[in-house]
């Protein structure tokens, strides 16, 4: 038991890549990708050696390297199908990239020595530069896995010191002729691929450390992420219960139910009872915000006459509307205009910019609310004749826990919340919401929704109904 039980710990710590397999699939994906540009670069050079060479060893040795090509491309499918990350698996895509890397680098080792073989003066600058650029291809491209690396460009080396000592060996020349000088030459050349590919690797290398710092760092958002939500929703939830009973007892003593309240104490009373309300508020929206937030707001998308929307809408805000002294009025279209949404949701919108409108507009103001279709859309817009809002204030607008910076604005409170939470139901409906506003002339906040149905184009000039709350 004990063993099984050390077993299924194992296999669920490689629920996520460690170092290694990342290394893997990072090689993999890698080299699959770049398949036909390698295939390319060969099917080019076997094109020339064709008329340079002899065509058959050519085409012999070109077929050694696609077929190397073609394991590489079956080894990429099996690794992109390597999802649970198992340490067995991994273990076996290991051994089969290396026995793939041990043939594809014999297969085009043996390619171009084909071709310096049968070059008998002139040098062997044509194979050499296959080779060099198979070398540093090898260098860009397979510093995932250093030991792979070096595999390879230990053959490829074997193939460039083999082709520097053929003339050597060959032909036996001084020291002074140009086949010693090609011999330094290589020597050269293949300390630069080396050397090449450390720096690759080393660069690789920095960038694992930056992916995993990363990935640290994302961890510890997560998790500071998780502890501010559940911060948020028990301070709410353990804030409600007291606060409805204070706020019930208040509104209980207000309306005289436990008997008359003394003129003095009204005032005090009064003020509790706003306070108490605006605390309800702040701890509503905080968590609509924790709900948003964590995905845990729940939407029933159904069809909805956006007219009777409207209605609903305002009639709610009638009694606070009347209590500020301010005329609600809506100009509805004649025809049905109906959007895909969440009643109770887009209700909320329109409560949110209603109140809003509300409470910024002067004592015996007015606001206007308007649907109309434009296009495919349907906008719904609040006009008030309030105090506006400057135009560097249009970045804070829809953010968090932020207001307008004015005297004005701040007297009338608010948690800074209700736009940003309007804002991301709006988005939710796959609708926009912005506005228009003058300093001291007024705003119009408004939002568009796609029409849940095409109306008949002849329908779209009909005279609008105004009603007046």
């Amino acid at each position: 038991m004990a063993g099984k039980g050390r077993s299924r710990t194992a296999r669920i710590s490689w629920t996520n890549p460690t170092d290694r397999e990342q290394r893997i699939k990072d090689y993999v994906d890698l080299v699959s990708s770049l398949t036909w540009q390698r295939q390319g670069s060969f099917l080019a050079a076997t094109v020339l050696g064709l008329f340079y060479f002899d065509p058959v060893s050519t085409v012999v040795c070109y077929l050694g390297v696609f077929v190397a090509e073609i394991l590489d491309m079956r080894l990429g499918r099996e690794a992109k199908a390597w999802t649970d990350y198992d340490p067995e698996t991994g273990r076996r895509l290991l051994r089969k990239i290396t026995v793939n890397t041990a043939l594809s680098a014999v297969a085009i080792s043996v390619f171009v020595i084909n071709m310096a073989v049968q070059q008998t003066s002139g040098g062997h600058f044509t194979p050499l530069f296959f080779l060099f650029s198979a070398s540093l291809f090898a260098a860009m491209y397979n510093s995932a896995i250093i030991s792979i690396l070096l595999l390879r460009l230990s053959i490829y080396a074997g193939a460039f010191l083999f082709i520097a000592l053929l003339d050597l060996v060959r032909y036996r020349p001084a020291m002074s002729s140009s086949s010693w000088l090609e011999f330094f030459t290589i020597i050269f050349v293949l300390y630069f691929i080396f050397d090449t590919s450390l720096k690759f690797y080393r660069h690789y290398q920095e960038r694992m450390q930056q992916m995993k710092l990363i990935k640290e760092e994302s961890e510890r958002t997560k998790a500071a992420y998780e502890v501010k939500s559940q911060f948020l929703s028990t301070v709410s939830h353990e804030l409600r219960t007291p606060l409805t009973s204070i706020k019930g007892s208040i509104d209980l003593m207000n309306t005289g139910v436990l008997g008359a309240v003394p003129d003095h104490l009204k005032p005090p009373l009064s003020i509790a009872a706003k306070n108490s309300q605006s605390l309800a508020n702040l701890i509503d929206d905080l968590l609509d915000l924790q709900k948003m937030e964590a995905g845990e707001m729940h939407f029933q998308f159904q069809e909805l006459d956006v007219n009777d929307l409207v209605k609903d809408a305002v009639e709610a805000t009638t009694g606070y509307a009347g209590k500020l002294g301010i005329h609600v009025t809506t100009i509805l279209p004649a025809r049905e205009l109906t959007v895909k949404g969440d009643h109770a949701r887009l209700i909320q919108v329109m409560n949110n910019l209603l109140s809003n409108a509300i409470k910024f507009s002067e004592e015996g103001g007015s606001v206007r609310v308007r649907v109309e279709a434009i296009g495919s859309r349907v906008r719904i817009s609040v006009q008030d004749d309030g105090i506006g809002i400057p135009e560097e204030a249009r970045e804070r607008v829809f953010g968090k826990f932020t207001q307008v910076d004015s005297s004005d604005i701040r007297k009338v409170g608010g948690t800074g919340l209700g736009l940003n939470i309007t804002k991301q139901i709006v988005d939710r409906h796959g609708g926009t919401i912005d506005y228009e506003s003058e300093p001291g002339v007024g705003s119009t906040f408004y939002v568009e929704f796609d029409q849940a149905v095409d109306e008949a184009a002849g329908k779209a000039g009909a005279d609008p109904v105004a009603l007046t709350a």
